[in-house]
């Protein structure tokens, strides 16, 4: 039997560009969420710009990140523009950082400078989460093909403005109906560039039977928190590579 895995998702207050202040951001969503696993948005490092410069998982600015996600002994899932160029998820824990998933379904805004990357699985103490930002989720293929790799569950980071809030929630049950998987989204809060001046927050984590089991308020730096266990309990029923 697997330990129970506590997932958060955060959606911290953005300044476009400013990575050294977006990590700032990022690690006290760490310290504060206290979980193994810290989802943020799509391009959180750096706000929903597309002409960010690319972050590199040597990138000295995110030291400070790499040290609290070994303090608590996190695995965060930040967003930003990696080598390809990609819109990424990079993984960061204690040892370092590395690149985890390129998002694969880009708008065609996002393909003029973009590269598509392939649907990917990551394994957390043999919890194995199915990845995916944004455009993704509305994909149904894209969850398809994530669940043919094998998931428990399905996580993503995405951007959404605020007469959207309702589009996670509504793809995060097509989800767990379509595959019996939980489901775990962070959405952005507050302003983030690329013209959302205005997001959506509302942050979440469904069940397999797609019921809400946490959610985060409309406000940047809030944040809500699951434990998943296994066998699954009552509130959490229904349904590569490693950290």
């Amino acid at each position: 039997m697997r330990e129970p895995l506590r997932i958060a998702v955060a959606q911290p207050e953005c300044v476009a560009h400013d990575v050294a202040a977006n990590v700032r951001a990022h690690v006290a969503a760490v310290r504060a969420a206290r979980a193994r696993v810290v989802v943020f948005p799509e391009l959180s490092l750096t706000g929903y710009e597309l002409d960010a410069d690319v972050v590199r998982p040597d990138d000295p600015r995110l030291l400070p990140l790499v040290a609290a996600c070994a303090d608590v002994g996190t695995v965060a899932l930040a967003g930003a523009p990696v080598p390809g160029p990609a819109i990424g998820v990079l993984v960061v824990d204690g040892t370092g950082v590395r690149v985890g998933y390129r998002k694969v379904y880009l708008a065609d805004t996002e393909a003029r400078r973009f590269r598509p990357g392939v649907p990917a699985v990551l394994e957390v103490d043999g919890w194995r989460l199915g990845l995916a930002v944004c455009r993704d989720t509305r994909i149904a293929a894209h969850a398809a093909r994530t669940a043919a790799l094998g998931m428990d569950g399905y996580v993503a980071g995405v951007v959404h403005a605020d007469h959207e809030a309702g589009l996670h929630v509504e793809r995060a049950a097509q989800v767990a109906a379509a595959h019996g998987v939980w489901v775990a989204v962070a959405a952005f809060a507050g302003a983030t560039g690329g013209g959302f001046d205005r997001t959506c927050g509302g942050s979440g984590l469904w069940s397999a039977g797609g019921a809400p089991l946490a959610v985060a308020g409309p406000e940047p730096n809030d944040l809500a928190c699951f434990t998943f266990t296994d066998p699954p309990t009552g509130s959490d029923s229904g349904a590569v590579t490693s950290a």
